[in-house]
């Protein structure tokens, strides 16, 4: 026979303690996470809880799973990424590695994106592993490099799928006040190389200056972004209604009156559902090109290179969904379809087949932000949003 539930108090009291531990991880993308995943290993063991790591090539940092309860299909992911966005030229009123309460918010870096959710996951696995408890399980997915790219995640989510048995749904849990977030665009990231030919900036003859050159390559950009805003639909619940494009980094010359050698800049597409980044980048890669052939006829060394650094996917609304009917039930959540416009590893999910949707604790406004922190309500809504989930899985 199984142990009552506890009450939700109790669990965010377990939640907020565990929150500290993590928020003192200094996880930032740059760092490695080894520390904080053997942190997860340990709790989990002595729980009789088996892990595991996914690394990466370098081994400096690794993905974590686990199945806790039976291996039975029909079972329900926890995800959610361990690293964080930097600190640096940040105004923090207090140390942004060291969970601390000012009335009722927690404050550190990480609490609301997305160590809170973790933190939730973890002080209710002792509730998901009492044995008998659950007739299906829960899988926990924890993450690296989500924020610079959602890198880490794919390796661990085929994992998942190869050794375990499939789940019915996977929650990952962005912050979202605590709603279910049923749709997010896709991002892809490309960083454009032009070399140009040195010469004194009199004497243009001489040479070509990188920096025209990526003039007009990111003029033709903003021509595309343009385009993408003119063709956006106004019913659409994404905010903005379109596919949106931004030259984020621009880097290039030496000195005003040298034609510059080098330029360097870097962009970001964030797309609808259904829209493919490369297909909307067509006719700027197809300038690129020929940018790059005259530029190779001219002058030897030189040219233009496109890389993609980064591709992740949208993820596409699915509103009769298993995990959009499963997560509204758990959150309590009676609202309209929501949909985001930053880009996570739920489409990663959803694309390796699994039913998706986002739904942690706290606001995205606060993501990112110095002085980023958690309301303990929203820590409260996640205890309660995780002991319907354990009474769910007993049935």
């Amino acid at each position: 026979m199984t142990n009552a539930l506890p009450d939700a108090t109790r669990l965010a009291a377990d939640a907020t303690a565990l929150l500290a531990d993590l928020v003192g991880f200094d996880t930032t993308s740059r760092h490695s996470n080894l520390a904080l995943i053997g942190y997860v290993e340990t709790k989990l063991a002595a729980l009789g809880i088996a892990s595991t790591r996914v690394a990466d090539a370098t081994g400096a940092k690794a993905n974590l799973f686990a199945l806790i309860g039976p291996a039975e299909e029909g079972g329900v992911v926890l995800s959610g990424h361990t690293d964080v966005v930097p600190v640096a030229g940040q105004d923090w009123s207090s140390d942004p590695f060291a969970l601390t309460r000012r009335g009722e918010r927690l404050f550190g870096r990480g609490t609301c994106d997305m160590k809170g959710f973790l933190a939730l996951a973890l002080a209710a696995a002792p509730l998901f592993a009492e044995p008998g408890r659950l007739k299906r399980p829960v899988i926990l997915a924890f993450s690296y490099d989500e924020e610079v790219g959602c890198l880490g995640a794919p390796a661990m989510i085929e994992r998942i799928a190869e050794t375990l048995p499939r789940p019915a749904a996977a929650i990952v849990g962005e912050p979202t006040s605590m709603q279910v977030v049923g749709a997010h665009k896709g991002i892809s990231a490309w960083r454009v190389t032009v070399t140009g030919h040195e010469a004194h900036s009199s004497l243009t003859h001489l040479g070509v200056s990188a920096n025209m050159v990526a003039i007009g390559l990111m003029a033709r950009l903003a021509q595309l972004a343009a385009e993408l805003q003119a063709a956006g639909d106004p019913g659409s619940p994404f905010t903005p209604p379109h596919a949106t494009l931004t030259v984020g980094m621009i880097e290039g010359g030496t000195a005003v009156n040298i034609l510059a050698r080098r330029c360097s800049f870097v962009f970001d597409l964030r797309t609808l559902p259904g829209q493919d980044a490369a297909a909307l980048l067509a006719p700027f890669l197809a300038e690129a090109d020929a940018a790059d052939r005259d530029l190779r006829a001219r002058f030897p060394g030189t040219g233009v290179k496109v890389e993609r650094l980064s591709g992740t996917p949208a993820m596409a609304p699915d509103p009769d969904g298993a995990a959009e009917r499963l997560a509204r039930g758990l959150a309590g959540d009676n609202g309209p379809l929501r949909a985001v416009a930053y880009a996570a590893e739920a489409g990663q999910f959803q694309q390796a087949g699994f039913p998706t949707i986002l739904c942690g604790p706290g606001s995205i406004e606060q993501a990112h932000q110095p002085d980023e922190y958690v309301d303990i309500a929203q820590i409260e809504r996640g205890a309660a949003f995780m002991l319907r989930l354990a009474d769910l899985l007993a049935r």
